[in-house]
C-alpha cells in the first residue's frame, strides 16, 4: 500500500477521514469550504488532522489533510516552505483542538452548519424527544451557548465543560458537533443527530400537536441504542457509506 511517506497507521486515518469528508459532502451537510472534521493522529505527539482551507468536502483526498499540533501549527515536513498548502481555518482549530485535548478517548470530531442543525440550535427547547432518531440522544446530548465565531481560545474550556462525556452537542445558534472513539462512530452520531433535527423541523412546520413518548419509553430507547452489538452495526453502516462514495469526486480519496 502506497502511504506517500506517512506511517501506515497515519495513512489509514487519513484515508478514512478523507472518506468521511466525501460522505458528508454526499449528504450535502457542508457549508462549502467551512466547517471541519478532524481526527487524532496515532502516537503520543498530540497531533491531529484537519482539512486544508479551501478544499471542498466532496473532493477531499488523504493528502489534502493537514497535520497540526494542539496550538494549530502545521507540523508536516515542508509546511514552512509552502504555508498556503498547509493553511487551516482558525475557527476550526479552536473547536476541534478543545475536544481532542480534553477527551483522549475521542479519535474523530465532526462539526456541521446544516440548515436543520442550525435551525434546531436556534430553538429554545433544543432537541425534542419526538422521533426514534432523537431518542438516541435522550439524556445523552450537551449544549453550548453561542459566543461568536470560535476564534477565542478561552472558549475551549467552556466548550469542553459543556460537552462533558457526551458524544453529541448542539452549539446554540451555530450548528452540531459529534465525536467518537472511531471515525465510523463519529459519523453515526452525526447521521442520527442530523436526521433527528430534520424530522423536528418538519414536525414543527406541520403546526400540529406533537406526540411525546413517555419518559420510560424514552429512557428505554436511549439504552437500546447502546446495546452490545452497536459497534458491529456502526461498522456495517461505515462499509455501506464507503460503497456509496466509491468513484466520487473525480479522484480517489485514498490519494
Amino acid at each position: 500500500m502506497q502511504t506517500h511517506g506517512y506511517s501506515q497507521e497515519e495513512w489509514k486515518v487519513r484515508c478514512d477521514l478523507a472518506a468521511l469528508y466525501r460522505v458528508i459532502g454526499h449528504f450535502r451537510w457542508t457549508d462549502m469550504i467551512f466547517t471541519h472534521i478532524s481526527a487524532r493522529v496515532p502516537g503520543s505527539d498530540h497531533h491531529f488532522l484537519i482539512n486544508r482551507y479551501g478544499v471542498l468536502f466532496d473532493e477531499m483526498r488523504a493528502s489534502d489533510l493537514v497535520r497540526i499540533d494542539h496550538e494549530g501549527r502545521p507540523v508536516e515536513a515542508g509546511a514552512g516552505d509552502d504555508p498556503e498548502r498547509h493553511r487551516v481555518n482558525p475557527a476550526g482549530f479552536t473547536i476541534h483542538s478543545a475536544v481532542h485535548m480534553a477527551r483522549p478517548d475521542v479519535l474523530c470530531v465532526v462539526h456541521t452548519h446544516t440548515a436543520a442543525g442550525a435551525a434546531v440550535s436556534a430553538q429554545k427547547q433544543g432537541l425534542l424527544p419526538i422521533s426514534q432518531h432523537a431518542l438516541k440522544y435522550y439524556g445523552h446530548i450537551a449544549y453550548h451557548d453561542y459566543e461568536g465565531i470560535a476564534l477565542d481560545l478561552a472558549e475551549r474550556d467552556r466548550l469542553v465543560n459543556d460537552l462533558g462525556a457526551h458524544n453529541a452537542m448542539i452549539l446554540k445558534n451555530h450548528g452540531l458537533l459529534t465525536c467518537g472513539k472511531s471515525i465510523p462512530e463519529a459519523f453515526q452520531e452525526m447521521y442520527f443527530l442530523e436526521r433527528a433535527c430534520e424530522i423536528q423541523i418538519r414536525a414543527l412546520a406541520g403546526n400540529g400537536e406533537l406526540n411525546f413518548p413517555s419518559k420510560k419509553v424514552c429512557e428505554l430507547t436511549a439504552e437500546q441504542y447502546r446495546r452490545d452489538e452497536a459497534d458491529g452495526i456502526m461498522a456495517l453502516q461505515w462499509e455501506a457509506a464507503l460503497r456509496m462514495i466509491e468513484g466520487s469526486g473525480g479522484t480517489d480519496y485514498r490519494s
